[in-house]
């Protein structure tokens, strides 16, 4: 302290006027301020003052500027650089050592033909509040170049007034990059083509884009959160254990398809989704810790069902066309007439029945159901081949309004169902009511025509675990039922023959 305060007061004084001797009292110094008159804090009673503890400051600092994942170097009022972290290193392949010192990048860092005008850029920020961007083609210490973009700001001192810039640079390529990621994700997560749903390792979804949320059939804030099954009324478990499995293996190699039925205001819709999944780790951490699951998917409900009905008339085009050739080489009609049922019936209906009019009846006999005959049926009891029905003259009693009679007075097809959701015992009842197998749930009555004459009805019959039928199933009925016509038309006319 004595000797700090010395040299202020020399330096004070100026060399002429300490180089007499002590000043005396009242001449310009301070009386009594010699050494043999200081007064130690011991010998004052007063506590002597504790070492100050190592200044760490400069370590943290140098600790936090080398941790940065940016390159950094910062340059005094002077442009004389004061810090180079190890990321600039890394670019650049200076070290500390070597930049830490210099004026300026002139000769070492940047061309000579180049260094006046970044100099002057990067020392402008200076004057300017806020960050400057810039790009520069720095030099590397092997002589290659190389082009950074960089974030300079100034450096206020104690007294408020600029002391300095710091400037953060990183490789172009690598900041194209990093711009290219964040606007990929806010693309996907905005209005993309694909669903993109981010979930928590809970398995809710955190992050909803607005393709997923019209799929899910909610708001894009009121799906967060939510677990999967109160969305996805069939089919959540198959797409939980999907992403339960990314989680602890990874993605899957290819997309999955997943058919699930969603719960919605219109009612409950069934839904085919291509889906494709990421597992979601932290970069920050040393290990991979999973954060979640990325779940990208497409609805393709109307591509799967175009194909399904694709495969289906692929398949009843084959059957009838495998029927045809069989039935040409029966010598009986009627034989013919069971092997187009059989052919026709494999993939299509559990039930049918050939239900033929005598010969020659009048319109109000046939509405009456007086005269429809049981010719062919399937067994009623378990599955099995269209067999003629031994000695088959009594006629079926439909009741008014049965559905083969609807067919026959409309010369068309009629589809009918059993009420949707009755009980076991209902479901039986109301097919005993209309004499078919007690298991039989749907049926499709269609009307034989042959020659401007009506000469029966063909029935195809479901049971209730199958969907019901429908318009596409209709017309392959009719179709069936053309080729089964024509055939008891032969086997009339050869009877009237012989």
């Amino acid at each position: 302290m004595g000797a700090s305060r010395s040299s202020g007061l020399a330096d004070a004084l100026g060399p002429d006027e300490g180089a007499g001797g002590p000043p005396e009292e009242g001449a310009g110094g301070v009386p009594g301020d010699g050494p043999e008159n200081f007064e130690s804090p011991e010998s004052a009673g007063e506590p002597m003052c504790p070492e100050p503890p190592p200044d760490s400051g400069a370590e943290l600092l140098a600790a936090l500027l080398d941790g940065m994942d940016a390159a950094l170097c910062a340059f005094d009022a002077g442009g004389v650089v004061t810090h180079w972290n190890r990321e600039a290193e890394r670019i650049l392949g200076w070290s500390a050592q070597e930049a830490v010192g210099r004026t300026g990048f002139a000769g070492w860092a940047v061309r000579r033909a180049d260094a006046h005008e970044v100099q002057g850029r990067l020392m402008a920020a200076m004057d300017a509040p806020g960050r400057q961007v810039h790009e520069f083609a720095l030099l590397r210490k092997d002589g290659s170049r190389v082009l950074v973009r960089t974030q300079s700001a100034r450096v206020l001192g104690a007294d408020g007034k600029p002391a300095g810039v710091y400037c953060a640079f990183s490789e172009v390529h690598a900041q194209i990059d990093l711009e290219r990621a964040i606007a990929l994700s806010e693309a996907l997560l905005e209005d993309a083509s694909w669903g993109v749903v981010l979930v928590d390792v809970d398995l809710r979804p955190t992050v909803v884009n607005a393709y997923a949320s019209r799929a899910l059939g909610g708001g894009r804030t009121t799906l967060l959160g939510r677990p999967l099954g109160e969305l996805v009324v069939q089919g959540v478990e198959e797409l939980e254990a999907a992403l339960q499995h990314v989680l602890a293996e990874g993605a899957p190699g290819a997309p999955a398809e997943f058919w699930v039925t969603l719960r919605t205001a219109e009612g409950e819709r069934r839904r085919c989704w291509r889906s494709g999944f990421l597992r979601l780790a932290s970069p920050l951490a040393e290990e991979p810790v999973p954060l979640g699951v990325g779940w990208l998917f497409r609805d393709v409900t109307a591509t799967k069902l175009a194909q399904q009905e694709a495969d289906r008339l692929r398949f009843r085009t084959s059957q009838l066309h495998r029927a045809v050739r069989t039935a040409s080489e029966c010598e009986d009609p009627m034989e013919a007439v069971t092997s187009l049922l059989d052919f026709a019936l494999a993939g299509f209906a559990d039930h049918v029945l050939l239900d033929l009019t005598a010969q020659g009846p009048t319109a109000g006999e046939v509405m009456e159901g007086e005269r429809l005959v049981r010719t062919a049926a399937t067994p009623s009891d378990a599955p099995g081949p269209c067999l003629l029905v031994a000695g088959g003259a009594i006629p079926v009693r439909y009741g008014p309004g049965h559905p083969a009679l609807q067919a026959v007075e409309r010369t068309g097809s009629v589809r009918t169902s059993a009420g949707a959701g009755e009980a076991a015992d209902a479901a039986a009842a109301w097919a005993a009511e209309r004499r078919w197998p007690r298991d039989a749930a749907h049926a499709l009555c269609t009307v034989l025509r042959s020659r401007g004459r009506t000469l029966g009805v063909l029935t195809f019959l479901r049971a209730a675990n199958r969907a019901a039928f429908e318009r596409p199933d209709t017309a392959y009925a009719e179709t069936v039922a053309a080729r089964v016509a024509g055939a008891v038309d032969l086997a009339r006319v050869v009877g009237a023959g012989e």
